[in-house]
This record gives structure tokens, C-alpha cells and sequence, in this order.
């Protein structure tokens, strides 16, 4: 297996960049116990009450429209997400209108400029005006009911859940035809709240099928590891302890673990997904210089920390930056870049040779423990347990033939 990674290709993600999440600010009205920024983890910028300059974010957006402009964009889809992230992003309200202002004074043709938001709400009735106006998707953190929310607490330890609601049910009452196309919801699951009681709550409430995440199990303190486990809750063995078990995972479709599972298999091993005409009308060249579930760098989108830090996405630790943004331009260079993917994927190789699900593989090496020594896949699967894998997808597919023909009609491969 050789590894294959170049500055070309850094440069070809950058002008098909699809999405830009900015950490607007890293102060936050909510005290959350298992924030990603919070006790339990240790491998993000110390939280300062900083906010993103909005210089940084222009020299940024300068950089990307030269990318945008060039021969090597040739993206079907002219949208560009711009994504405003926290903290808390309304505590910044200014930065973000000066983007959107900027992005609308200083038009790019190669390029069409749409907005959304994860926001906790409770800023959300000073502001709806404005998101409705400007059409933001809007993805709000809540965990369910007010006991499942116990965790999502002020500064000073006060229950969030009523002011939530409160705000939330008047942009509904407000903008209903919005809310119902543009307005969706992240819970997170753990000890206080379960699989069945968020999708329960939600869909009673909202009419909406909520994302459940488990908590980040990586970054975590030592002397918060056992702390972590007792709060940790694992959304598959949630959803198998419901009472009803198989109306829920039915309704939830791929936000569930087990067809999250049988949609990455099919997709990879059925034979019967194109991703484009090409693979259509081509023979269908095999994956063979890439190792890992791991994005390429800027495939999906690019974050940018209050610090001005680049990083591949928002989920992994800021150590892993590669690149830094102030007002004086963007540092971003590529074959630095290269050279770190070439280092960590080696070592990785010899154990990717040896496994029998590369073409399913979902794990970004930033997700991995030990990653700067000696890295172990969590995923790594050999034959025994392929084989077990592959039986679990037929038999679940001979019992439920009808969810075969839901996932290859419903599902769009990104």
C-alpha cells in the first residue's frame, strides 16, 4: 500500500472547499459539564472570553476566492457553508453580520454564499429576525426534556431548559414555515437522558428527528477519566434498551447507529453506488493510495479557532493545526501539510495492509489515541471479524429487505 498525498491535491480541496466553520467567540453563556471546551478535556486552546477578529476572517475569505476564481474548481454545486460556530456564536452577533455584509459588498461569481449556525438559544429571540432574514439553517443543542438537559447549565449553575424552550417556541410560533424547513436540533447523549427519551421529547414537541451524539471519549483528563465514564453513555446499547426499540431506530433511519453501519457497508460493498458518471461509465478504480476513514485535507471543510488556528474540522484536538489566519494573511503551507499526513499514515500503514475493511473505514487518525507514538486503529478489523460484520449486515438485510431498497433510494453519497 503507498500512500499518496501532494501539494496539488491541497491546492484542488481549497478551490472545492465546501464548507468554513468559524469559532466565532470562545466565551459562552452556558456552563455545560460535558462541553467539548469544558472539565472534562485538555486538548483545546485555553477558553478566554476571545472573539474571532474580523480581520482574520477576511484575509481568509481574500485567500479562498483566489481558489474559488481558479481553473481548478469544478464543483456542480456553487454553494459555499459559511458556519458560524462557538462558544456561543450570538455573543459575537457583530462579527457574523460583518461577514455576511463583506461576503455581500464583495460578491464572487464562482461561488454562492450560504449560512448556518449551532447555537444553544438562548440569545436566539434578540436574533431571529435577522437569521430568518438572511435564511441560516440553525442546528440548536438541547438534550430533551428539562431533566435530560440538567447538564446544560448558566455561569453560575442555573437550569437553562425553560429559557431554551421559551425562545425556541417563539421562533416557531413566529416563523413557522422557517422552523419547520430550517431549524433542527443536537442533543447529546448521557447519564441524565437516553436514545429513546431525546427522540420521544423531540418528535412530540417538534415534529423533528433530533442528531444524537455520544460524548468525545478523546482529550479527556486523567483525572477526569473516571468521572467521564460514569457521564458517558454509548448510543447504540441506548437505543437497544428502549422499550421500543425498532419503531424508534425505524423513524430515525441513518441518525441510527445500525443503519449508519448498513449504509457504509452497502455503499462500499454492494457494487451498486456511483458517486459520479465517471465511476458509471468507467471501470471504478479502487482506493489504493489512501489509508484510514480520514478526510483529505479540506475535502469536507476548514475550521478556523478563535486563535486564528486551521484545522480540518471542529471535532479534533487544536494541537493538530495546520495552519494559522491573522490580519496579515493566511499561513497555510502545503507541503508542511503533506509532510504531516505522510508521517502519521505511516504509521498506520502496516496495520491498514492487514485489514479487511479499508474500503468501509470510518477513523479519522485525529480520533486516535497515541497518534504522535504509537497509534493502534480502533476499527481495525481482521478476518474473523469481517466475517462476522459482513454476516450481521445479510442477516439484518434478509430480515429487513425492505431497508436495502430505502438506503440505495434514499441516501445521497457526499
Amino acid at each position: 500500500m503507498k500512500f499518496f498525498l501532494n501539494t496539488s491535491n491541497i491546492s484542488y480541496q481549497l478551490s472545492n472547499l465546501r464548507q468554513i466553520v468559524f469559532e466565532v467567540t470562545d466565551a459562552c453563556n452556558l456552563k455545560c459539564k460535558y462541553c467539548a471546551y469544558g472539565e472534562f478535556y485538555e486538548d483545546y486552546d485555553k477558553r478566554e472570553n476571545k472573539n474571532l477578529p474580523i480581520e482574520d476572517a477576511i484575509a481568509l475569505l481574500d485567500y479562498l476566492i483566489q481558489f474559488w476564481q481558479s481553473d481548478q474548481n469544478v464543483s456542480f454545486n456553487k454553494n459555499v457553508y459559511i458556519s458560524f460556530y462557538g462558544g456561543e456564536p450570538l455573543l459575537n452577533m457583530n462579527f457574523i453580520k460583518q461577514v455576511i455584509q463583506y461576503l455581500e459588498d464583495n460578491p464572487c461569481t464562482a461561488r454562492h454564499f450560504v449560512y448556518n449556525m449551532t447555537t444553544n438559544a438562548i440569545l436566539l429571540d434578540r436574533y431571529m429576525d435577522y437569521l430568518v432574514e438572511k435564511n441560516f439553517t440553525l442546528l440548536i443543542s438541547l438534550d430533551g426534556n428539562a431533566q435530560n438537559t440538567a447538564y446544560r447549565v448558566d455561569t453560575l449553575g442555573n437550569p437553562s431548559f425553560e429559557k431554551i424552550v421559551r425562545n425556541v417556541d417563539m421562533l416557531r410560533d413566529t416563523y413557522p414555515d422557517y422552523f419547520m424547513n430550517k431549524v433542527n436540533f443536537a442533543a447529546v447523549l448521557h447519564n441524565k437522558n437516553s436514545v429513546e427519551t431525546i427522540h420521544r421529547f423531540f418528535k412530540d414537541k417538534y415534529q423533528k428527528i433530533a442528531s444524537i451524539g455520544e460524548l468525545n471519549n478523546m482529550g479527556i483528563r486523567p483525572d477526569k477519566q473516571k468521572e467521564f465514564m460514569q457521564t458517558y453513555r454509548n448510543a447504540s446499547e441506548s437505543l437497544r434498551q428502549s422499550e421500543h426499540y425498532e419503531e424508534i431506530e425505524k423513524e430515525r433511519f441513518v441518525q441510527s447507529p445500525n443503519f449508519q453501519t448498513l449504509c457504509a457497508f452497502l455503499h462500499q460493498y454492494s457494487g451498486f453506488v456511483y458517486r459520479n458518471y465517471n465511476e458509471l461509465l468507467f471501470e471504478k478504480h479502487k482506493k489504493s493510495n489512501w489509508i484510514t476513514g480520514t478526510c483529505l485535507p479540506f475535502n469536507r471543510k476548514m475550521f478556523v479557532t478563535v486563535n486564528g488556528k486551521i484545522l480540518p474540522c471542529e471535532r479534533i484536538g487544536h494541537q493538530f493545526a495546520l495552519g494559522t489566519v491573522d490580519k496579515n494573511g493566511v499561513h497555510l503551507d502545503s507541503e508542511e501539510v503533506v509532510q504531516r499526513y505522510s508521517y502519521y499514515f505511516a504509521k498506520l500503514e502496516n496495520q491498514c495492509k492487514s485489514c479487511y475493511n479499508t474500503k468501509a473505514c470510518i477513523q479519522c487518525i485525529f480520533n486516535l489515541p497515541d497518534l504522535e507514538k504509537e497509534p493502534v486503529c480502533n476499527g481495525f478489523m481482521d478476518k474473523n471479524d469481517f466475517d462476522q460484520y459482513r454476516e450481521r449486515i445479510l442477516s439484518f438485510l434478509r430480515n429487513h429487505p425492505e431497508d436495502y431498497y430505502r438506503i440505495m433510494e434514499e441516501v445521497i453519497v457526499v
